[in-house]
């Protein structure tokens, strides 16, 4: 005859889960010999492993003791049953690590992998990182409204990219964020602009637009972030230009010409 110790350690488990399952009836509690102790025999070794293998299983304790007292055809279908749950929740734990994941990994979390390519090359050409935050944040907007556009954008994106002076423009724009509205050197920043946007064509224009709605809304984060921006908008007004985010040529009398 065994001790509850002795029991537990012939087991596999600890004497704490045995009295577990003797207050869940899930293993009977023996009576006590005349020195007040519990003892136990085989059996109860027997029916104790059997319970410790279902629950480490993954079988609920709620319902051990169904499986133990099932037939052969009752068993297979519930076994069958706590399968299928433990699968289903081996893939959602999938998905929570995947979304973990995404967030260790910072620009992916809520960008398509062609936006993070575009962010890393962003950051290979020598952009500042503050540049690129704000890039990536407004991109996030950008894919949360319009996803099945964004593989056209990081490739038009990227297109631009591959032109030098465009590269050199994203690296002085960092500089020019910290500006006062009234410093003499945006005259020149808007003609450089004026010279990249002269060798887009009229209709790549309209291809890049994003919706009204949206182009606002990050508009008013560059005139509220940066305090040269209202400056450098009317300043490429002047040289016949208008917008920030939906650029159009305007035309002679004051209209955006090719906008929507």
């Amino acid at each position: 005859m065994l001790t509850i110790s002795q029991l537990a350690s012939y087991a596999g488990v600890t004497v704490r889960a045995v009295r577990h399952y003797h207050a869940t009836g899930l293993l009977p509690e023996p009576e006590r010999d005349r020195s007040g102790y519990r003892r136990y025999d085989a059996a109860a070794v027997v029916e104790l492993v059997r319970i410790r293998t279902l629950a480490d299983a993954g079988v609920p304790l709620s319902r051990v003791r169904e499986l133990l007292d099932a037939g052969p055809e009752e068993f297979a279908a519930a076994v069958e049953q706590v399968d299928r749950r433990l699968r289903a929740e081996i893939r959602e734990r999938q998905a929570h690590r995947e979304r973990i994941a995404r967030l260790a990994s910072g620009d992916s979390l809520a960008l398509p992998p062609e936006a993070v390519a575009y962010l890393d090359r962003l950051r290979v050409v020598g952009v500042p990182e503050p540049m690129v935050e704000a890039e990536r944040d407004a991109w996030i907007l950008v894919a949360a409204q319009l996803p099945d556009r964004m593989p056209f954008y990081m490739e038009m994106k990227g297109q631009q990219l591959d032109d030098p002076g465009v590269r050199d423009l994203y690296r002085d724009l960092m500089e020019i964020t910290e500006w006062p509205a009234d410093d003499p050197r945006l005259g020149g920043v808007a003609d450089r602009l004026v010279g990249q946007f002269k060798t887009v064509p009229d209709e790549a224009w309209d291809q890049e637009a994003l919706p009204d709605d949206l182009a606002r809304l990050l508009d008013a984060v560059f005139l509220s972030s940066v305090p040269c921006a209202r400056r450098l908008l009317d300043l490429l007004e002047e040289r016949g230009y208008t917008g920030w985010t939906n650029i159009r040529r305007m035309d002679a009398w004051g209209g955006r010409r090719g906008a929507t």
